[in-house]
């Protein structure tokens, strides 16, 4: 799906140009375990051939553990899919919408096989990752191949939905969520507060292989963009991206700073209030609140900074209305709204790498 560039920062529109009919939506996520004994398996799915030290995994898991074992992020998968179907009700847009994850129970084979079952041709599929490169979109298509392999030749068709980090109605959610943070600082320090960005940090090596040939940095480009166009929306002239939640080995570099290596640099620099944006991320699943509502917070008191986080968007009732308007492109060839002047990307049969070759192919 190729669109004409804009302006930046102005809406811009591009058009599927060959329209198919579909019978369901799949949402495909991550995963995450529901109960303690589900921690350790759920972590080994997660690394698995990515030479995490048993020693992280063990401290990630005690992260798990803090919260009884549940990850937050299916129960708000879940809630995504309740508000989808009421958007889908009121559009008349009549899809039953199925649930799959690549690393723990619903798993995606067993959703898509039940899709098979129930009579399911051709589903689009929805990937709660709104970004480009390995982690964000190609291996979601992998998901996509796996799942109808295990299934067989009888598996349905499956179309996954094009990246929307500069979609209008995320940008306008998380702002809006930028906003409210702001309202939730002391009043004596909003206006002197720094907007810092997060989002999940990658291996240098696999960012630098992301994007379309002889550009790279895909993901590391959108995510700031996406930055950009929040800060545009709030009137932060000024603002810093970070990242956070690394798991990988100690000897492999990726993305910097860390979130809470940041809070102490600008401490130095006079900072005294904060608020942080994971624009990296749909929901607030357990790297989030962990690492941003306990790691982060607690050391940006230890430092004097006043915090306050925004939310994710996910339980934004526009969450909802962005799933259908990327559903309706592919139903009726709808104009599809941007905000910056990327490529959109991701539309692929069957979990196909995508035609230019947006995300690479090297897995860290």
């Amino acid at each position: 799906m190729v669109a004409p560039a804009t302006t930046p920062g102005s809406p811009r529109i591009s058009r599927q140009t060959e329209v198919m009919a579909y019978d369901a939506l799949l949402l495909l996520s991550f995963g995450g375990p529901e109960r303690p004994e589900d921690v350790m398996p759920f972590l080994e799915n997660v690394t698995r051939g990515r030479g995490v030290p048993p020693e992280r995994l063990a401290e990630v898991a005690q992260h798990y553990l803090h919260f009884g074992g549940v990850s937050p992020i299916n129960a708000l998968n879940r809630d995504i899919i309740k508000a989808v179907e009421g958007e889908f009700a009121s559009r008349g847009i009549d899809l039953p919408v199925y649930f799959g994850n690549r690393n723990w129970h619903p798993m995606v084979e067993d959703t898509v096989e039940r899709m098979r079952a129930d009579g399911i041709r051709s589903a689009l599929v929805f990937p709660t990752s709104a970004w480009g490169g390995y982690s964000g979109c190609l291996q979601y298509q992998e998901d996509i191949v796996r799942a109808r392999a295990s299934v067989g030749p009888d598996a349905p068709e499956m179309l996954k939905l094009r990246q929307y980090f500069d979609h209008p109605l995320l940008i306008e959610a998380f702002a809006d969520a930028i906003r409210a943070a702001v309202a939730e600082l002391p009043r004596d320090v909003r206006d002197a507060a720094r907007l810092v960005f997060t989002a999940h940090s990658i291996p240098v090596r696999a960012d630098a292989v992301a994007g379309p040939p002889g550009t790279g940095e895909l993901y590391s480009r959108q995510v700031a963009e996406a930055a950009r166009l929040c800060a545009a929306a709030t009137g932060f002239d000024d603002y810093d991206l970070v990242w956070q939640s690394r798991s990988g080995p100690p000897q492999v570099p990726w993305l910097e700073p860390d979130i809470v290596d940041h809070l102490d640099r600008i401490a130095e620099s006079g900072v005294r209030a904060v608020v942080v944006c994971p624009v990296g991320f749909v929901s607030d699943h357990l790297e989030v609140i962990w690492d941003l509502d306990n790691e982060a917070r607690d050391r940006a008191a230890e430092l004097g900074i006043a915090f306050a986080r925004a939310a994710t968007p996910g339980t934004d009732p526009r969450f909802a209305q962005l799933v259908a308007e990327l559903v309706d492109e592919q139903l009726t060839g709808s104009a599809a709204a941007h905000l910056s002047t990327f490529e959109s990307l991701g539309c692929t049969l069957n979990g196909a790498p995508c035609a230019i070759g947006c995300c690479g192919s090297r897995r860290e």
